[in-house]
């Protein structure tokens, strides 16, 4: 199964089993996907902003914690473990309703216990607006049934 097609699976069962995700990010679109790295878009709606009516930090600060999900998802782990830590670095204002962002994450390094994951959000200019960070526990996941992470592994790589 290519990694796209996976991806787009494990964030359906976010949509599906979650309490916070559908409400708050349904209308999320994952773009692309191999192992390793995630983009995904949205565009703006009332519900993602501030009082201010720009892009809320909350929303953000999900984003990372779902971005990191889909890209431990993206190295083939359809359970992806809980988070450990989570940082959010905000540079400006990501837009306000009606704009596009988009976000482009990546798995820097993957371990039988730890996934490590960072991921930049780029405004309807294409300027990073927003990085982050999301470090996931991850050793029960590895029991999943419907993982594919044989199927996902980057050519070449060695086993720990």
């Amino acid at each position: 199964m290519p990694a796209l097609k996976f991806v787009r699976s494990v964030w359906e069962s976010f949509r599906a089993n979650s309490g916070l995700e559908p409400r708050l990010l349904d209308a999320l679109r994952v773009t692309h996907a191999v192992p390793g790295k995630v983009r995904f878009e949205l565009d703006i709606q009332k519900e993602h902003t501030n009082r201010l009516n720009i892009l809320h930090g909350g929303t953000i600060a999900s984003m990372v914690d779902l971005g990191g999900s889909l890209a431990v998802a993206s190295r083939g782990l359809f359970a992806t473990g809980v988070s450990t830590d989570l940082n959010v670095t905000y540079l400006s204002s990501g837009g306000k309703v009606g704009d596009l962002i988009k976000a482009e994450v990546t798995c820097d390094k993957f371990g039988k216990t730890l996934a490590y994951t960072s991921i930049r959000f780029f405004n309807h200019r294409d300027e990073m607006f927003a990085r982050g960070s999301h470090t996931k526990y991850v050793a029960l996941a590895w029991k999943d049934p419907k993982n594919i992470v044989e199927e996902l592994s980057p050519k070449g790589e060695k086993k720990e």
